[in-house]
């Protein structure tokens, strides 16, 4: 343990980040202060920026440093589909690994009564005003499939449906290049429930 309050202080603000316990942190710690000092000040100038310049979309809900995000301002996603996730970080991976050129809802959460995480906290008031704005036609369901994930998703939808809107749910089950033998009962089951097909 170092004699430091500084380095201790430094240590305790790293475990913040998730994943991250005292070893992780103390090697965080350590390697700025000791290898590099000028990526620390870039680290802590470009947090401070973040920080005071990174707020809400009002649209969408993702992080934006502008009151309308560059996806919802875009002229060329497709209005009429709107993707429902958990976080940006959800957008990002989308985005990435898609094609998908329609617009995002981040919930920035999931129902979790016992959290005291309930419609309000994900904004879903404002979700409904647009399912209702005539805009949308078709909502797809990005959540992740736990069981605060299933409830949420289960409750997005009976929105979208009461609004009379085509509401669909991205499919979950085996991984590609995944064996049988290594896939839990629960994505197996899952992956039968949801099988498709072939054309």
């Amino acid at each position: 343990m170092s004699g430091s309050r500084r380095v201790q202080q430094l240590m305790e603000a790293f475990r913040c980040l998730p994943g991250v316990g005292p070893k992780s942190a103390q090697r965080m710690t350590y390697t700025l202060l000791q290898r590099d000092r000028e990526g620390a000040s870039r680290l802590a100038d470009a947090l401070l920026t973040a920080i005071a310049e990174v707020g809400e979309c009002q649209q969408c809900r993702s992080l934006s440093e502008t009151a309308i995000c560059a996806l919802c301002d875009s002229e060329r996603r497709d209005r009429s589909v709107l993707c429902v996730v958990e976080n940006p970080s959800d957008v990002q991976m989308i985005e990435e690994a898609t094609d998908f050129q329609g617009l995002y809802f981040v919930l920035q959460g999931r129902l979790s009564p016992l959290d005291g995480i309930g419609p309000a906290e994900l904004g879903l008031d404002r979700l409904e005003a647009r399912f209702v704005a005539g805009e949308v036609q078709e909502v797809i369901l990005a959540i992740n499939p736990t069981v605060e994930g299933e409830a949420t998703a289960h409750y997005v939808a009976s929105m979208a449906r009461e609004a009379q809107l085509s509401v669909s749910r991205i499919a979950h089950g085996v991984p590609l290049g995944g064996d049988l033998e290594f896939v839990d009962s629960g994505t197996l089951s899952h992956a039968f429930a949801g099988r498709m097909p072939l054309v």
